[in-house]
C-alpha cells in the first residue's frame, strides 16, 4: 500500500492513565495510551495502531522547602495528560519525591515511608501504593530500562512526527528491529555510577576533551541518553555536544573502534527521525561515516588476505618436520582469535554506520552523493560476510539503491548476483526474502537475467517456490526469467512444474495468485513443459478447477497447452480455440452454441479488450479450416466485421496477421474463395498489405493472393503488376541514391559539401514513385474509367495517411 500517496490525514487520540514517580530522578512518570489512525481522502480509516507510552515530567526545582500544593497545580496546568481531578494524587507523589532522597540517605524503611504518605493523604488509601515497584534493590537494573522498543517503526512515532510515517523500512520482512540495540554500552555497565543522567550532560561533554579512555566513557554515557527518544530534542539543541562528537569522530576514529561505534550509534539515534537529518548533515557526519566504512572494508580485506596466506603457509609446513611447528600453530590460533574479535567489533560499527547512511538516503540528493562516493561497491563487498543481521541490512540498502539504473549497473559490474547466490541456501527466511527482492529489482534488466541463468539461480529459486513466506517474490523473479524461450526449457529439468501444479490445484482461494499463474502460463508455452503438466491427469484437474472457479488465467494456461501438436492436443476436446481435429464438427458447434451472434457483437473495434478480439479471430480462423464451417461463416456475414476490424486495428500486427489468416483459410476452399472474391473487398486490402513492414504479414498475404491468382486471371495480372512496380521502385531508388551520392561527393570536393545529409528529404521513395500519396492511378488501363467515378469520394478519406497504407483498390470492387 502506498501510504504516502493515499494517506491524507493522521488522527491521534490520547487516553490518560496512571501517574507514578521516576525510579531515580526528581520526576513524575505519566502513563498514557496513544492511538493513531491514518485516514484516507474520504475519511475512512486505512491503518491504525495503539501503544502505551510514558511522559517524564522533570522537577528540577523540587527541594525540601518546595510548596507541594503550588507545584502540583503548576504541573497540572502545564501537562494536559493529567486531569485536574487528580490533584490530590499528584500532591501525594510530590510529597513522596520530596522525602525519598532524605529517607534513603537516613536509612528509613521504604514501607514506613509509604505508610506515612498514605496516612497524610487518606483519600488514596483504597489505591495500591505504586512506590514499591520503583524502588528495586538493584539500582542498575531499574536505572537502565530497555528503551529499544521506542525505536521500532510504528504509528505512535508518526503521531508526533508525520515525516517518520513515510520512512523507508530497512528490513521489510523482519518486523523486529531491536537487533541493532543488542550491542549496548548500557548492558556492559557494571558500576551504578556509569548510568547516564541528563542533568550531568556537561560533565560528559568535558570527558570528550580528555584521553581516549575518558572519551570512550563520555561517548558511552551520551549514547545512553540518546537511546531515549525523550532526550533527543534537548540533545539536538546543544551545539557544543554535537560539535564535540563530530570533532572526536573526525579526529580520533582510527584510535578506538569502541569510541567510533558509540559516536556513530549516537548519530544513528538522531537519524531515526527525519527532522534531525539537517543536524547530521550540517556536522558532515554522513561523509565521515562513508570514509570509515571504506576504511573498515579495506582493512577487513587486508586482514583476511594475510590470514589466508598464513593458513596456506602453515599447511605447506605441516607436511614437513619442523621443530617450531607447534609454536607457529599456537601463534596462528592466537592471530585467528584476534581476527574473530576484530570482526565482531567491526560488524557492530558497520551495522550502525550502514543503518545511519540508509536513514539519510531517504533524501535523493544525499543518495546521489553516496553513489558518487562508491557506496554501492562497498555494500556489494560486504555480501561476503557471514553475519546474517548485517547481510539483511546491506541487502536492504542495495535494494533501495537498485531502483536507479546507475546503481544497478554498478552492482552488476561488482558481480552482485554471484554473491547473492549462496545466500539463497541460508536457513534465515528474512535473509532469503531480502536477497530475492533485490534479485527481483535487478531482473528487470536483460543482462542481469542472463547473469542469473549463468549463475544457476533457476534451480535454487524453484526450490524456494514451496516456501509460502517467499513464494511471491520468487515467482516474480522466475516469471521474468521465463520470458526467454531458451530459459523455459531449463524448467523441465527442475521441480518447477510439480510445484506449480501443487500450488494451483491446492490453492485455498477461488483465484490463484497472479504471479504464480503468470509463471505457469509462460512455462505452458514450452512443449515439454506442457507434456509434464498433462501427466497424471493434470489437464483434467486444471480444467475442472478452471470451470469450477471460472478462472480465466487457468483457461489461458490450458490454451497454451493446446497450441502444441502431438499427444497433448488429443487429450481434450472441450477447449477448441486451437484444435484442428479432423472429426470435430465446427458448424454444429457454431449453431448449437449460437456463437455467430456472440462473435459479431464482440468483433467491434474499441469496445472490448484487444486480447479478447484476438482470441475470437483465432477461433474464426480455426473454424475456417473446415470447408462447411467456412461456407457457414460466409453466409452469416462475419467477414464484413473482420474487414472493419482490420481497418481499425492497422497498427496491431498480431490482429492483422490473424485476420489475414482467416482469409487464407477461406480461400483454400472453392465455394468460400468465390464468396471472398466476389462479395467482399478483402482482396484489395491484402494487396496493399503485400508490402507491409512485418515479414509474417507479407508472407501470409503473398500465399493468399497466390491462391486467388490461380483461379482469377485478372487478379493474377494485378498481383504481378504490383510486384513489378514495387521492385522497379526499389531499383529506381537505388539508382537515384547512387547518383545523389556521386553528386554530393563532387560538390564536397569543390566547396566542402554543398549538399549535406540534412538537405535530403527523408521520404518513402517507393510509395512516391508508386503515386499513392499523389493521387496517381496505379491500376491498369482497363480500370481507369471504372475508378474515375469514385476518385473524389475516396480522396477525402485518405488525406491523413497512417503508417499502414489504406487500400488503393477498395473502389474497384
Amino acid at each position: 500500500m502506498n501510504t504516502e500517496g493515499d494517506a491524507k490525514y493522521l488522527k491521534r487520540k490520547v487516553k490518560a492513565g496512571s501517574i507514578d514517580v521516576h525510579p531515580t530522578e526528581k520526576a513524575l512518570v505519566v502513563n498514557y495510551e496513544l492511538e493513531a489512525t491514518i485516514l484516507g481522502e474520504l475519511g475512512d480509516a486505512m491503518l491504525g495502531d495503539r501503544k502505551e507510552c510514558q511522559k517524564i515530567i522533570r522537577l528540577k526545582s523540587l527541594n525540601s522547602g518546595t510548596d507541594i500544593s503550588s507545584l502540583a497545580n503548576e504541573v497540572i496546568s502545564k501537562c494536559k495528560l493529567i486531569h485536574p481531578s487528580k490533584l490530590p494524587e499528584v500532591e501525594q507523589l510530590l510529597y513522596y519525591l520530596q522525602n525519598r532522597l532524605k529517607s534513603l540517605n537516613s536509612g528509613t524503611d521504604i514501607s514506613s515511608l509509604a505508610n506515612e504518605v498514605i496516612s497524610k493523604f487518606p483519600l488514596l488509601t483504597c489505591r495500591k501504593p505504586p512506590f514499591g515497584i520503583f524502588l528495586p534493590l538493584s539500582p542498575l537494573k531499574s536505572c537502565a530500562p530497555d528503551h529499544s522498543f521506542l525505536f521500532r517503526y510504528s504509528l505512535i512515532e508518526a503521531a508526533t512526527d508525520h515525516s517518520f510515517l513515510f520512512r523507508y523500512s530497512p528490513i521489510e520482512a523482519a518486523t523486529d528491529h531491536s537487533f541493532l540495540f543488542r550491542y549496548s554500552p548500557i548492558e556492559a555497565a557494571t558500576d551504578p555510577e556509569q548510568i547516564a543522567n541528563i542533568n550531568d550532560l556537561d560533565e560528559y561533554i568535558e570527558l570528550l576533551y580528555e584521553d581516549i579512555p575518558s572519551k570512550v566513557k563520555g561517548a558511552n554515557l551520551i549514547l545512553q541518553l540518546s537511546r531515549n527518544p525523550d532526550n533527543l530534542e534537548e540533545l539536538s539543541e546543544n551545539e557544543t555536544l554535537l560539535g564535540a562528537l563530530s570533532r572526536v569522530l573526525r579526529e580520533e576514529w582510527k584510535t578506538s573502534i569502541d569510541l567510533t561505534t558509540n559516536i556513530i550509534y549516537t548519530f544513528f539515534c538522531f537519524s531515526t527521525f527525519s527532522q534531525f537529518h539537517p543536524i547530521i548533515m550540517h556536522n558532515k557526519v554522513g561523509s565521515q561515516v562513508l570514509d570509515i566504512l571504506q576504511f573498515e572494508v579495506t582493512r577487513y580485506t587486508q586482514y583476511s588476505t594475510e590470514l589466508y596466506k598464513k593458513t596456506r603457509a602453515l599447511e605447506m609446513k605441516s607436511s614437513k618436520t619442523s621443530a617450531d611447528l607447534d609454536q607457529e600453530k599456537e601463534e596462528f590460533e592466537i592471530l585467528e582469535r584476534k581476527f574473530q574479535n576484530f570482526v565482531l567489533k567491526q560488524e557492530q560499527t558497520l551495522r550502525v554506520s550502514i543503518y545511519l547512511l540508509l536513514n539519510l538516503s531517504e533524501d535523493i540528493k544525499v543518495e546521489e552523493k553516496m553513489k558518487r562516493r562508491g557506496v554501492t561497491n562497498l555494500l556489494v563487498q560486504l555480501l561476503n560476510r557471514t553475519n546474517e543481521e548485517l547481510l539483511i541490512l546491506v541487502i536492504s540498502f542495495l535494494k533501495k539503491l537498485s531502483l536507479y539504473a546507475e546503481n544497478k549497473d554498478a552492482m552488476l559490474a561488482s558481480s552482485v548476483i554471484e554473491k547473492l547466490n549462496p545466500l539463497l541456501s541460508s536457513q534465515n527466511s528474512d535473509l532469503i526474502n531480502a536477497a530475492v527482492r533485490l534479485l527481483l529489482n535487478l531482473s528487470f534488466d536483460t543482462s542481469a537475467r542472463v547473469q542469473m541463468v549463468k549463475s544457476g539461480l533457476v534451480p535454487r529459486l524453484v526450490s524456494l517456490l514451496e516456501d509460502t513466506g517467499n513464494q511471491n517474490p520468487v515467482s516474480c523473479v522466475l516469471y521474468h526469467l521465463s520470458m526467454d524461450d531458451k530459459v523455459k526449457s531449463m524448467f523441465t529439468y527442475t521441480d518447477a512444474i510439480p510445484s506449480l501444479m501443487k500450488i494451483i490445484l491446492q490453492a485455498p482461494e477461488d483465484q490463484v495468485d497472479l504471479e504464480i499463474m503468470a509463471l505457469a502460463i509462460n512455462l505452458a508455452a514450452n512443449k515439454r513443459n506442457a507434456q509434464l503438466i498433462c501427466e497424471s491427469n493434470g489437464l483434467r484437474l486444471l480444467m475442472q478447477r478452471a470451470f469450477s472457479y471460472q478462472d480465466p488465467l487457468i483457461i489461458k494456461m490450458i490454451r497454451n497447452i493446446s497450441q502444441h501438436d502431438g499427444v497433448t492436443k488429443n487429450l481434450f476436446i472441450e477447449f477448441i480455440g486451437n484444435l484442428t481435429l479432423p472429426d470435430l464438427d465446427f458448424t454444429r458447434i457454431l449453431k448449437e452454441f449460437e456463437m455467430i451472434d456472440w462473435m459479431k457483437s464482440r468483433l467491434v473495434p474499441n469496445i472490448g479488450e484487444d486480447d479478447l478480439l484476438l482470441e475470437i479471430v483465432v477461433f474464426v480462423g480455426t473454424c475456417a479450416s473446415d470447408e462447411s464451417a467456412a461456407i457457414f461463416l460466409c453466409k452469416c456475414e462475419v467477414l464484413p466485421a473482420l474487414i472493419e476490424l482490420l481497418k481499425a486495428k492497422q497498427e496491431d500486427d498480431e490482429i492483422v496477421l490473424q485476420v489475414i489468416y482467416v482469409f487464407h483459410q477461406l480461400c483454400s476452399h472453392k465455394d468460400s474463395r468465390k464468396y471472398v472474391l466476389e462479395e467482399t473487398e478483402g482482396i484489395p486490402y491484402l494487396l496493399d498489405l503485400l508490402h507491409d513492414r512485418n515479414p509474417e504479414v507479407q508472407k501470409m498475404c503473398d500465399q493468399t493472393l497466390q491462391m486467388i491468382g490461380e483461379v482469377s486471371p485478372e487478379w493474377s495480372e494485378r498481383l504481378l503488376g504490383e510486384k513489378f512496380r514495387f521492385h522497379n521502385a526499389q531499383w529506381i531508388e537505388m539508382v537515384q541514391s547512387q547518383q545523389l551520392a556521386d553528386i554530393a561527393s563532387m560538390c564536397q570536393d569543390e566547396d566542402e559539401g554543398l549538399l549535406g545529409e540534412e538537405d535530403i528529404l527523408d521520404i518513402d521513395r517507393a510509395e512516391l514513385l508508386l503515386g499513392q500519396d499523389l493521387g496517381m492511378d496505379t491500376l491498369s488501363d482497363d480500370d481507369d474509367e471504372e475508378d474515375d467515378g469514385d476518385e473524389d469520394e475516396e480522396g477525402s478519406n485518405t488525406t491523413v495517411r497512417s503508417s499502414r497504407p489504406m487500400s488503393a483498390y477498395r473502389g474497384g470492387r
